[in-house]
């Protein structure tokens, strides 16, 4: 993410079309026409082989082991470069288990989202395990026997793996299942992830020399950077979320007439929550009211008010000042923003890594969860994200007839047709949810489909010029239950309009 930012105001893409009329000959304008149908077809056609590069899908078998998870679809769409979003999908395999899935934001770099990606299911999974289960991998541990996998991991195959670190991450995380505690798991593992991040940044800044490497698990380098996260975690019917940050979870109900309703199972941590505004202003000095938030950002720098990492904004002035004044080398690794120390620092911390979890009983009118990160909801309102993954999973259009209110032109009816046959035509063109809910967000074409020209004029742009357009998306759709393709609309037909080709 760009320095001292976090959520940007992008700026909006006006495409015109312009058509050539020619009249010297027949031949002349056929051809014409033709090369323009099939210049556009070929850009339709890169445009979708370049949204699926990263998408991935994943079906879970029937039965208790699924956990109430029919699969899910993801994608990702990097803006920054190299990107900063990451994404995680598992099966817990010991105890009670359940399926984890989860989309993480990174910003000031991706060194922090990636450890996060990697690690934090990890942290989960302990904090759900039954203690029992925790003895018997202790004993394993310490016989020097090999350690029962805790997940099984669903990975894209150009998702990033952390291949160096891992003995300094597994100590960490056998100490926290030396003394995890039963209650509030999700939170627990969420704060004791962070709280070792933060450990082994500390330890590394005294043991290390200067110039010995800066990978992107280089322990500094994840705890300078920051990530939000978004996690979702099913296990027999029961979903708990876990949000920090400003991503999202939007829960995808069918209604019983057939419609579709978009409900929020969480909040955002930004200035835009007044109970989050007052909580971070509660926790510090009266004298610093006019400091806290400026602009509304925290101490006038960072967007969301709950984040992993970020340690600029949870150390002590001197612990910060002693980096900034002995390690050059990872100053010059890391973004811009991170190289000095916040203005009005007083009484840290400032940034909590504390998640706010939600608690919802699936019912079986809840067919699917959309995780993103925010990159998706600055371009797209979350009933339009849920009406269009219900109308593509269920492949089939529910429309009410269209009635003409008084006064309305034929202009108005044209355009009303145009949208309902665009969606139509949509929905058949994407297998996977999140590509189909990617396409739509960047090249949406106002009546319901999408417009090749747009679409490829977003996916074109040159790094430096696409994050004033957009952020990093990353999208995963967990299917819950199947749709009821058999539900109609209160007064609605079931109809498909074939649209010449």
């Amino acid at each position: 993410t760009a320095p001292n930012t976090h959520r940007h105001t992008h700026t909006h893409i006006h495409i015109h079309t312009h058509t050539h009329t020619h009249t010297h000959t027949y031949t002349h304008t056929h051809t014409h026409t033709h090369t323009l149908l099939h210049s556009v077809k070929l850009l339709n056609c890169l445009s979708v082989i370049y949204c699926q590069a990263n998408e991935h899908s994943h079906k879970l078998p029937r039965g208790p082991a699924s956990h109430g998870v029919l699969g899910f679809h993801s994608n990702m769409l990097p803006s920054n470069h190299p990107g900063e979003d990451r994404r995680s999908s598992a099966t817990c395999l010991p105890g009670r288990g359940g399926v984890l899935l989860g989309v993480f934001d990174g910003h000031a770099g991706p060194a922090c989202a990636h450890t996060i990606s990697q690690r934090l299911f990890y942290y989960i999974a302990v904090a759900t395990l039954p203690l029992r289960i925790l003895a018997e991998i202790e004993r394993a541990v310490e016989e020097e026997r090999a350690v029962p996998p805790l997940l099984e991991w669903h990975k894209h195959p150009q998702d990033h793996s952390c291949p160096d670190g891992g003995a300094i991450s597994f100590h960490s995380l056998r100490n926290y299942w030396q003394e995890r505690l039963e209650d509030e798991a999700l939170v627990n593992a969420f704060c004791r992830l962070d709280y070792d991040l933060s450990v082994e940044a500390q330890v590394h800044l005294r043991v290390s020399l200067p110039g010995e490497g800066l990978s992107l698990s280089n322990p500094l380098r994840v705890a300078l950077s920051g990530c939000t996260a978004c996690v979702a975690h099913i296990s027999n019917g029961i979903l708990h979320v876990a949000n920090l940050g400003d991503s999202r979870a939007v829960l995808g109900v069918q209604e019983p007439n057939g419609g579709w309703s978009a409900v929020s199972l969480t909040n955002d941590h930004n200035a835009q929550n007044p109970d989050e505004l007052q909580r971070i202003l509660g926790e510090h000095p009266q004298s610093e009211s006019r400091t806290v938030v400026r602009h509304d950002r925290m101490l006038g720098l960072l967007l969301p008010f709950r984040a992993f990492g970020d340690v600029r904004f949870k150390w002590s002035a001197e612990m910060l000042s002693r980096v900034y004044e002995t390690r050059p080398d990872v100053m010059s690794a890391v973004s811009e923003a991170v190289r000095m120390l916040p203005p009005h620092y007083l009484t840290p911390p400032y940034l909590s890594a504390q998640p706010e979890v939600t608690r919802h009983c699936i019912r079986p009118s809840d067919k699917f969860l959309v995780l993103a990160t925010d990159g998706l909801w600055e371009l797209m309102h979350r009933q339009t994200v849920v009406q269009l993954v219900g109308e593509q999973l269920r492949g089939i259009q529910q429309q009410r007839p269209i009635v003409p209110s008084m006064g309305m032109t034929l202009g108005g009816l044209q355009h009303l047709l145009l949208e309902r046959r665009g969606r139509v035509m949509s929905v058949l063109e994407d297998q996977n949810t999140a590509t189909h809910l990617l396409r739509h967000a960047l090249g949406d074409d106002g009546y319901g489909a999408v417009a090749p020209n747009r679409l490829a004029k977003m996916l074109s742009l040159p790094a430096d010029l696409a994050r004033r357009y957009r952020d990093d998306i990353t999208i995963t759709v967990i299917h819950l239950n199947e749709p009821d393709k058999n539900k109609q609309t209160k007064n609605s037909i079931l109809r498909l309009i074939c649209v010449n080709q």
